[in-house]
């Protein structure tokens, strides 16, 4: 009868080990692929990486924009900076003088057109109208 019993016992054993090893395998699954598992967590460590980001933008913004209403308050040079630059505001007695930021080129070889007819030289810099 001990040979029965050991039988028994090693596929108790046996039946044992399996049932762990799919515990293991239902955990590991759920670990990795679950609703909570790790890819979620990577997802949300992303989604807040990204959210802290915007966040310091706006703080930055909101800093500026406080340091803007704090002049505005304090004094008439911010009011007049803004009125100037977004107004177009000109003082009497003073001259409005515009410049342009448009590059200066020179031209130095003859410039072809689509019908093949070559364009005489010019060498006076061209500017932007």
């Amino acid at each position: 009868m001990e040979f029965g019993n050991t039988s028994l016992s090693a596929v108790s054993y046996l039946c044992l080990i399996a049932f762990g090893v799919v515990v293991l395998l239902l955990l590991q699954n759920q670990y990795w692929r679950g609703e909570n598992g790790h890819a979620s967590l990577q997802t949300l460590s992303q989604a807040i990486k990204e959210q802290e980001r915007i966040n310091a933008e706006q703080i930055y913004t909101n800093n500026l924009l406080r340091a803007d209403v704090q002049d505005l308050k304090s004094g008439l040079s911010a009011i007049e900076e803004h009125a100037r630059l977004d107004l177009g505001l000109i003082k009497s007695g003073e001259t409005f003088v515009q410049l342009s930021n448009a590059p200066v080129t020179y031209s130095r070889t003859p410039v072809a057109t689509d019908a093949e007819e070559t364009v005489e030289v010019i060498d006076e810099p061209l500017t932007a109208p």
